[in-house]
């Protein structure tokens, strides 16, 4: 075999997987469509619920996108902090502050038992929380790995976000079962614990360490080469017109999954009514997205590493966007397996863009400075928040997410288009 050996060493992984469980509490925010679908009910709203959620009172679809939405705006405007944060104080600082800004948003969520205590404490607080300790686990564990490795080893780490779901969902819908109050305060208090435990985990190699390289067989081409790694600061990277068409890619992927993700619970219990226990138990397709959303981030890394991150993004944003497209007859045709196949499909591509982006960012502009220009290119996830709230009022207004579906599935072309045009940034020496 030539070239070096491909072994990291063993601190390598520990930083990866306590970087997923960074990850897997910081992914609640996967599992709001079971809060909001005890919050809501239009036919009451701004009335009094009873029983073990008194105090609390019932929203409209729209009001109850609100906090979801501005935790998505908030979470992708600290990853900017958050990643000069983990530039310069490294991984454990950003990750643990983000954790306990998290669990005390939850816990201000639950005990204020208002609409303002859910907009302050899971929007505001929440947000904050994601943001600044998103940003440090996968800029960590990538400094550890060279390039061949970068989609594989993000979709692990981030995989562990998607992933929350998987147990969140069910989790929160148990806790429920003692009031909205009492599940926010007792996933808080959780998360801070767990948080701490693997931030302390989270580590840069040492001074001087190189990421292994591709190993080749014996007689086999040597891999193609990605050209000169430059790392480029921020100053110079949003000079570029790659920065911007990668935001508006991030949008693209985004705003499809968020509107999926924010509507969950409802769409199952409106589509599944041929099924009594799928509607009383709707968190089971949040739950089934979490698993697919974080399945997608580790598949979509590792074919990413085989076939390109643009052949990649393009593969996995049509074929969701022809789900979406078929999303309204789907819900009437009361076929739970096609509804499970497209939203699954839709986690799928919204998890593999969020495996891409920070393998585009190093592939770009090097994995030096990956943490700010990350958090840089991390507004356009950001961004598309708009297609949650733009979903809900469509929802209020026209009794159906039918037309919301298909402007998002418009969305996914458009980007696919643009990534086929971009490509790294050529130095002068390369032209």
């Amino acid at each position: 075999m030539t070239g070096a050996v491909d072994k990291v060493p063993g601190k390598a992984w520990v930083v990866t997987f306590a970087g997923t469980a960074v990850n897997l509490c910081l992914g609640i925010l996967y599992a709001w469509s079971v809060w909001a679908k005890a919050l809501i009910n239009e036919k009451m709203a701004g009335q009094a619920m009873t029983g073990v959620n008194e105090g609390w009172v019932y929203l409209t679809n729209a009001e109850a996108a609100t906090p979801f939405s501005l935790c998505v705006l908030i979470f992708a405007l600290f990853m900017i902090p958050g990643g000069r944060i983990q530039d310069k104080f490294g991984p454990k600082v950003g990750a643990i502050t983000g954790g306990l800004f998290l669990a005390i948003g939850c816990i201000i969520a639950g005990v204020s038992k208002s609409y303002a205590g859910l907009i302050v404490g899971f929007g505001i607080f929440g947000g904050i929380g994601m943001g600044i300790g998103y940003a440090a686990p996968t800029p960590a564990a990538l400094k550890w790995f060279g390039p061949h490795k970068r989609g594989l080893i993000a979709g692990l780490v981030v995989g562990g976000y998607g992933g929350a779901a998987l147990y969140i969902g069910p989790l929160a819908a148990y806790l429920l079962q003692g009031g909205i109050t009492y599940s926010f305060v007792f996933l808080g208090i959780l998360f801070a614990v767990v948080v701490i435990i693997a931030g302390l985990l989270l580590a840069w190699p040492p001074q001087g360490y190189v990421p292994p390289v591709q190993v080749v067989k014996a007689g086999a081409a040597p891999p193609k080469a990605a050209g000169t790694v430059i790392d480029w600061s921020a100053g110079d990277m949003v000079k570029t017109w790659q920065f911007y068409a990668l935001v508006i890619m991030f949008i693209g992927t985004t705003q499809s999954g968020l509107m999926i993700i924010a509507n969950a619970a409802k769409i199952l219990a409106e589509a599944a009514k041929g099924v009594p226990f799928l509607v009383a138990n709707a968190w089971i397709l949040v739950s089934f997205g979490g698993a697919v959303n974080a399945l997608g981030r580790v598949g979509t890394g590792m074919y990413s590493d085989k076939i390109g991150r643009g052949n990649a993004y393009a593969l996995n944003c049509l074929v969701s966007a022809l789900c979406l497209f078929l999303m309204p007859w789907i819900t009437v045709s009361g076929s739970v397996f096609l509804l499970f196949l497209a939203v699954g499909i839709a986690y799928w591509q919204y998890g593999g863009g969020l495996a891409l982006m920070p393998s585009f960012t190093a592939d770009f502009f090097g994995p030096k400075n990956l943490g700010f220009n990350y958090g840089l290119v991390f507004i356009g996830w950001g961004l598309g928040f708009f297609m949650a709230r733009l979903a809900g009022t469509i929802k209020d207004i026209t009794g159906s997410l039918n037309w919301a579906y298909i402007i998002s599935a418009i969305i996914l072309v458009i980007t696919v288009l643009l990534s086929w045009a971009t490509k790294r940034p050529l130095l002068e020496s390369e032209r």
